[in-house]
């Protein structure tokens, strides 16, 4: 009995195909709707996390835990204070310190952040699943004016290899205080990595110090102007920087040398763990993603009211339909299960072609959502949330015919039968 209310829902729901195709195009939207803000929210989230990785302390003046983290891995915001050179070397020579990558911020070009380092850098540095950076085009810094360019800002901007940049003093799109006497050749250009690298110009932490010759706070000196051709007989050794990455030899030391950093006798600094930091940055900023998934769950409950209400319409219309079912033996239930089919594949099949459009545009869009806002999307596996979603949806599908089903059920044969004056 149930194959053949299967080929009946199916016979009759091709009949008035035109109608429905509506109803499944509005629940195909409110799954593309739905899955997509789950699937943007998921893996912003994964970018957001694995901004940095396989470093075990950030080390800079004291301060928040939050503000350290977005200057020092997100380049927002500023310090409090730098860290002097000296207590630098102090932590390179600390028993279980591997590494260290001193950062030093505070120029930009063109809005875009300029991070001076070490070459360092380009081999410790980890993101997402402890990957590397890769330099896509031409090589690191080799001579004291050699920049490396993060891939959006190279893509934003148009650089090739070869081409001179001039950097600004301060952050932010206006360029007041230009360094025009120093200008910049890109030697490399950074694959793309979804984080905050895709959006920073690397230059040497001497190329920051060059800049600076004959500054004070912001100011050049007068009389104090040392061009790119003296600076280099300069000693550029670093004075200060402003957040240091460490990596230690054993993850078990993490929290003793946390200790020492924090009670360090030279200056007051602050070591933070990146994970736990991560963690209470996101738990501040992402109440967003719970409104999206709230505003696309109202989406998929509008669409499914649709269905109720194409349903509901469409029983005046099939009440001899549905009186004739009953006349050759179909009982009050028949009919009740009958219209939940209908129901289920109009659900089922707006399900799939939301599905299959969230593929076509994640895949057809990917590329330029990776370069114009660093967001990779990952459709290789659904989370569990997305699963529970689309069975969610096929089922509340079913569920809304019950209401126009109990109306064709208690339905009498006669009612439909009877001609109406």
């Amino acid at each position: 009995m149930i194959r053949f209310l299967w080929t009946l829902a199916w016979r009759s729901a091709w009949n008035r195909r035109f109608t429905l195709a509506l109803t499944m195009a509005s629940i195909a939207l409110s799954t593309f709707m739905l899955l997509g803000t789950e699937r943007i929210r998921t893996d912003i989230r994964n970018s957001f996390t694995s901004a940095v990785s396989g470093t075990d302390l950030i080390v800079g003046a004291r301060t928040g835990s939050v503000q350290l983290l977005l200057y020092a891995v997100f380049h927002v915001g500023a310090a409090t204070n730098n860290v002097r050179w000296g207590t630098v070397q102090a932590l390179q020579q600390q028993r279980g310190v591997d590494w260290i990558i001193p950062l030093s911020l505070g120029d930009s070009h063109r809005g875009f952040p300029v991070l001076g380092t070490t070459g360092d850098y380009f081999t410790h540095f980890h993101y997402g699943d402890r990957q590397a950076l890769r330099i896509a085009l031409g090589a690191p810094m080799s001579d004291l004016f050699d920049a490396v360019l993060g891939s959006e800002v190279a893509a934003r901007l148009g650089y090739r290899l070869g081409d001179h940049i001039v950097l600004s003093h301060g952050s932010g799109e206006l360029d007041l205080s230009q360094h025009a006497d120093k200008p910049f050749v890109v030697r490399g250009i950074l694959a793309p990595t979804g984080t905050p690298v895709d959006r920073t110009v690397h230059i040497s932490l001497q190329a920051m110090e060059a800049l600076h010759v004959g500054w004070i706070a912001g100011i050049p000196l007068p009389g104090q102007h040392a061009d790119a051709a003296n600076v280099r007989q300069m000693d550029l050794t670093p004075r200060a920087v402003t957040a240091v990455l460490v990596g230690l030899k054993s993850r078990s030391g993490v929290f003793s040398a946390q200790r020492y950093i924090n009670t360090f006798t030279g200056e007051p600094l602050m070591a933070i763990l990146p994970g736990v930091a991560l963690d209470e940055l996101w738990d501040v900023i992402g109440a967003g993603e719970k409104a999206l998934l709230l505003m696309s769950g109202l989406v998929a409950a509008v669409s499914l009211a649709g269905l109720v209400s194409v349903v509901m319409a469409g029983l005046n219309e099939r009440r001899r339909e549905l009186a004739v079912l009953r006349a050759v033996g179909a009982s009050p239930l028949d009919i009740l299960v009958l219209l939940m089919i209908e129901g289920a594949m109009v659900t089922f099949g707006g399900v799939v072609l939301g599905i299959a459009a969230l593929v076509a545009v994640a895949t057809a869009l990917g590329p330029w959502l990776q370069s114009q806002f660093g967001l990779t999307l990952d459709l290789a596996q659904p989370t569990e949330l997305q699963v529970w979603l689309l069975g969610a949806l096929v089922l509340a599908g079913g569920l809304a015919s019950l209401a126009p089903g109990w109306r064709a059920y208690r339905l009498s044969l006669s009612d439909g039968l009877s001609p109406r004056t």
